[in-house]
């Protein structure tokens, strides 16, 4: 079985509203719902399972489950205070037939069924992948004082985005590992990566954005009405 977890346990905060921005409207739905949308249409996702802020549980039920009608097998659990404790959550309620995991952002709403095939297709070859993108612009390393260290070869450099899929039991691995040892981590490729296992980068959008500001939101509407969302 192939299952996708979406985090949905942001506040949000640079936002700048009283809503989650998972709830906030995009195209006329919860930016979490487009997101949930992506996986239960794909016919080779066997489940879902959304993490969602402790509190949260009747806005998702309202927002989500009343309002939308979803194919698949749908799970809600409560995230942790680290992204690392989140998505281990939801890997703890993963049915015992899960091969392959997706976890996605469910505050990137514009993910499609291209970029959920390049996963699975690298994650059957690799055993673990990373959706990315090429940067657009030079990256500059510096030290803690601003001073430009290194200039790394922009042919070189992606921008990590989600999902970030994983044989299941290679991730849940990965994150027991993170817990034990206190490491901190950004993504949960970094997780596995620390395990000395090799990720391999499958191809993303440059419109599969995060929305964390104001102005993403407004970048989002342009992409939905491009899309037809």
């Amino acid at each position: 079985m192939i299952s996708a977890i979406v985090l949905a346990g942001g506040a949000g905060k640079r936002m700048n509203s009283d809503v989650s921005k998972q709830y906030m409207e995009l195209a006329g739905k919860p930016v979490l719902h487009h997101s949930i949308a992506a996986f239960d249409s794909h016919d080779e996702i066997g489940e879902i399972v959304v993490v969602i802020r402790k509190g949260e549980e009747e806005l998702f039920e309202r927002e989500i489950f009343s309002k939308q009608q979803f194919r698949k097998n749908i799970k809600i659990v409560r995230g942790g205070d680290e992204r690392s404790d989140s998505v281990r959550n939801g890997i703890s309620i993963l049915d015992s037939k899960s091969e392959m995991v997706l976890v996605h952002d469910g505050a990137r709403p514009f993910l499609d069924k291209s970029i959920i095939d390049h996963n699975i297709s690298g994650c059957r070859t690799y055993g673990a992948c990373v959706t990315a993108v090429p940067s657009k612009d030079t990256v500059k390393i510096v030290s803690s004082s601003g001073e430009i260290v290194e200039t790394p070869d922009r042919n070189t450099v992606f921008l990590a985005q989600t999902p970030q899929t994983f044989k299941t039991e290679i991730v849940a691995e990965a994150l027991k590992s993170v817990q034990e040892e206190g490491l901190a981590i950004t993504d949960d490729s970094m997780a596995v990566e620390s395990l000395g296992v090799k990720v391999q980068i499958v191809e993303g959008s440059y419109e599969n954005i995060k929305l964390t500001t104001p102005e993403d939101m407004a970048v989002g509407e342009i992409i939905a009405r491009k899309r037809g969302c």
